[in-house]
């Protein structure tokens, strides 16, 4: 062990370390918020100043966040800048930026590069960096390694490095960043022991790997596990549709099997900074390899095309009123990417929105977690959420039913909405004016 690794350790083991939160958005705040509440000092980096600003002020940008917790972690220690230079003064150093797609749908690794080249100059030794953002296996040795050591630093020695893939998940009230267990691969065995003392004390288990590619390629498994059981069961409910069968019905019952069997449920696409994405970042990387990852592939394409058969189920509806999409005045019901969150990462209603206007409608939207459009890097709208009651309910031709929020009023909306395409098995009984979709 080297006196890097002991004093890094122990100062991990005993507190004493400054943790550096680079990006501060929906995976490094709660982080940040858990290693302050255990006593840890927390430097936020991020490169928002309206986001630094408004942490230091002691308030939440994110909903499920409340604005008492950042107050008490600003009380107790922490401390947001845009600075770059001050993460010299972490021990260490985690980076949860994001890792979109680009238009080709292939992995957009400018956000981790830029970072790391920000933070380079002023990495020193007896740090360990630690990678959570979602990426293809092979990222920290390929892209992070190199830039780490540019300076003369050596990886495992004096510097360590490891990949640890978040899962957050936004709302889900069953869990907490520290009740889940935390997958963590190092680039050598001292940079994996250095890793550990630092989830350790914040996570109540640990899951230590052989190498940071096994981690990265661990992250894109569970999820591309949920995109390709969820790119089934979309194109099951087109077959059973088609059968007049309802696939809600089918999901539920085949959930009582009490082995072999995991509930997946249909709905309007994928949404969320992971499973429409994370997928393509395993497609893209087996290329190199000379393989085709069909399964992956297919499942995307099944899943993509959901925004477009709930806008046809919308056209049918309102033919059946013999009425035109275009020109009809439509409300999407839920714009976040799931319910009780007010997380539009990716989220498929937008594109349902877009593919209604498109078509000559006019789109209105009601979200009581986000009550103004927000900006997006590929959407814009400028709208507001609509109020939901019975007056403002009946002067729209068709409510799509997008996210369901559990704050919605589905009574109220049955009872006054003209036609009500579901995309969410909300409504499981049969009624004239609604069609699932």
């Amino acid at each position: 062990m080297s006196i890097q690794q002991d004093q890094l350790v122990n100062k991990l083991q005993k507190k004493e370390a400054v943790i550096g939160i680079v990006g501060l958005g929906y995976v490094g705040l709660p982080l940040m918020l858990r290693y302050n509440d255990i006593g840890y000092r927390v430097l936020g980096i991020d490169v928002d100043q309206e986001k630094v600003d408004q942490l230091n002020s002691g308030k939440s940008y994110i909903e499920h966040i409340s604005s008492e917790k950042v107050a008490k972690a600003t009380g107790s220690g922490f401390e947001a800048t845009t600075d770059f230079r001050r993460v010299a003064e972490a021990d260490a150093v985690i980076l949860c930026v994001p890792t979109p797609l680009n238009k080709h749908r292939e992995p957009n690794m400018s956000f981790v590069i830029n970072t790391v080249e920000s933070l380079k100059p002023y990495l020193r030794e007896g740090q360990i960096v630690s990678l959570e953002s979602t990426t293809y296996p092979g990222t920290t040795e390929e892209e992070l390694l190199p830039r780490v050591q540019e300076n003369g630093l050596v990886v495992g020695e004096n510097i360590f490095l490891v990949y640890s893939p978040e899962r957050e998940d936004p709302g889900n009230p069953d869990f907490e960043t520290r009740t889940i267990p935390k997958v963590v691969g190092g680039h050598t065995p001292a940079c994996l022991e250095v890793g550990k003392a630092l989830y350790a004390p914040a996570i109540d288990q640990v899951i230590p790997v052989s190498s940071t590619r096994a981690a990265e390629m661990t992250k894109l498994l569970e999820n591309i596990h949920r995109a390709v059981n969820i790119g089934l069961v979309n194109e099951m409910k087109i077959v059973a549709e088609r059968m007049g069968i309802d696939i809600f019905e089918v999901v539920d019952a085949a959930a009582t099997k009490p082995f072999g069997f995991t509930p997946y449920y249909p709905g309007p696409g994928l949404g969320g900074h992971c499973i429409p994405i994370d997928p393509f970042y395993l497609t893209w990387k087996a290329r190199e390899y000379g393989l085709h990852t069909r399964f992956i592939e297919l499942s995307g394409e099944v899943n993509r095309a959901m925004p477009e058969y709930v806008v046809g189920k919308l056209m049918d509806g309102l033919n059946g009123h013999k009425k035109a999409l275009k020109g009809s005045r439509v409300l999407v019901l839920g714009i976040a990417y799931k319910k009780n969150v007010d997380d539009m990462r990716e989220s498929p209603s937008v594109e349902i929105m877009e593919l209604i206007d498109a078509k000559g409608a006019e789109v209105s939207y009601s979200d009581p977690h986000v009550p103004v459009f927000p900006k997006m890097r590929e959407h814009s709208f400028d709208l507001k959420s609509v109020e939901i009651n019975a007056e403002s309910l009946s002067s729209f031709d068709a409510v799509v039913l997008a996210t369901d929020h559990d704050h919605f009023d589905f009574e109220l909306i049955k009872q006054h909405a003209k036609l009500i395409v579901d995309s969410r098995g909300t409504y499981r009984e049969a009624a004239a004016h609604i069609i699932k979709a």
